[in-house]
């Protein structure tokens, strides 16, 4: 197993606007001494009893060998040909206090042309975009980017993150059962498969290990999965968890762990920013809601637990409000029961920056992806089902929801990982 983290990591994005530019910046000014990562496990987390025997915890970096922050290099694809610097100026999630500083290298990054499909994501306007008869010359474009991009970097690898839009709801069909039906379905321009899947299945072809941080249809189906085990790649989604999900994450496990029971949770969110704007399409906003849906079911267990979640109704809106930018809200009221099903409420505010709260996530899941695929892993990653709102995972039963378990999970794998590689190091 290769564990040392050979020469440069190529970060790609398909999808360069708020939240990739956000991080492309944030790594840009960390690694100048000038901000600081704050909300990534990679840079802040630690990991307690490494040896199993009590011993201190260690820092994450400390325990596995991840690209440093100044062995990336960025690039990506867009609909729209802003170099990075317009874009991020655009999304206005940053100040010009931080941009300036870092303006000619964030200049430099500049999108290569998008693969774009206006009936999957109807509310945008692609202008930078590629030519093809078919999805299958779609995806020897993107191939062809990801092994000139790599070269002209002088990368030793690369790994990706779908940092794009949210495209309209599509369910699984006949095509995408095997890879031999998705490759005809590429062919044959079939209309189950969209954008989100041809930068995915490039990525794969090219061996490079690929997260799906929106609620597309992305990697989460059996041709996929079957590509992945067959070129051993490593691969993790679905939708990143960011703001009101997250807090679900954090809440409903307590009202679960104290046997409090919950009649109704509703949620509901304004922002902005393109995200809003692409959600205010119906058909794009049933992907975010089934992914924010499935999130309570894991967590409450209602099937064991009857009496207390049960009958819980479950509502979830998302509206767009211009004037609020990246800047997002959402409201939660949670009607909970306790001791003799006497009635109480909870009320949540949640004023975040989407962008902000997202941006340590892409830094998180392309250096874990990296570790992941050195190491030999293939396949679904659970482990990061920690950073997703709708994670996925092999075999039957619910994925795991409840935040805390999440990270158990993680810090356990990267203890396997750290033994491992201490277990190669003293057979050389």
């Amino acid at each position: 197993m290769n564990f040392a983290p050979p020469g440069k990591l190529a970060v790609l994005f398909p999808g360069m606007g708020a939240v990739a530019t956000t991080a492309i910046a944030g790594v840009m000014l960390a690694r100048r001494g000038l901000g600081a990562p704050i909300g990534s496990f990679a840079e802040y987390g630690v990991v307690d009893d490494v040896s199993g025997g009590g011993s201190p915890a260690t820092k994450t970096r400390d325990l596995v060998p991840l690209a440093s922050l100044d062995q990336l290099v960025f690039g990506g694809w867009d609909i729209f040909e802003d170099d990075a610097l317009a874009a991020a100026r655009h999304a206005d999630v940053l100040t010009e206090k931080h941009l300036d500083l870092i303006a000619p290298e964030l200049a430099a990054v500049r999108p290569m042309k998008a693969v774009f499909y206006p009936e999957y994501v109807k509310r945008l306007h692609g202008t930078w975009v590629k030519e093809g008869a078919t999805k299958a010359d779609m995806v020897e474009q993107l191939r062809q980017d990801i092994r000139t991009f790599i070269k002209e970097q002088g990368a030793d690898r690369a790994v990706a993150v779908w940092t794009g839009s949210t495209e309209t709801y599509i369910e699984p069909t006949a095509v995408h059962a095997t890879i031999k039906s998705f490759e005809k379905g590429l062919l044959t321009n079939d209309p189950a498969i969209s954008a989100a899947q041809l930068y995915a299945w490039a990525c794969l072809k090219e061996r490079v290990p690929y997260a799906n941080g929106s609620p597309n249809l992305g990697v989460e189906f059996p041709a996929a999965q079957e590509l992945a085990h067959d070129l051993g790649v490593a691969i993790a989604g679905k939708d990143f968890k960011t703001g009101q999900t997250l807090m679900k994450t954090v809440i409903a496990p307590g009202f679960r762990a104290r046997n409090l029971g919950v009649r109704g949770w509703y949620s509901t969110n304004i922002l902005g920013n393109r995200d809003g704007e692409v959600l205010d399409d119906p058909e794009s906003f049933k992907s975010k809601e089934v992914s924010k849906l499935g999130v309570l079911d894991s967590i409450f267990e209602p099937e064991n637990a009857p009496d207390l979640y049960g009958n819980m109704a479950h509502k979830v809106r998302i509206d767009y409000y211009p004037p609020r930018g990246d800047q997002k809200e959402g409201w939660d009221n949670i009607d909970f029961f306790g001791w003799l099903g006497y009635n109480m409420q909870m009320k949540i505010d949640l004023l975040c920056r989407d962008s902000i709260l997202a941006a340590p996530i892409v830094l998180d899941l392309a250096l874990f992806l990296d570790l992941a695929q050195r190491s030999g892993q293939m396949g679904t990653q659970e482990w990061l089902s920690f950073y997703f709102k709708s994670p996925m995972h092999d075999g039957a039963g619910r994925p795991v929801h409840d935040l805390f378990a999440q990270l158990d999970r993680m810090k356990a794998t990267l203890r396997t990982l750290s033994r491992v590689r201490a277990l190669a190091s003293a057979a050389e």
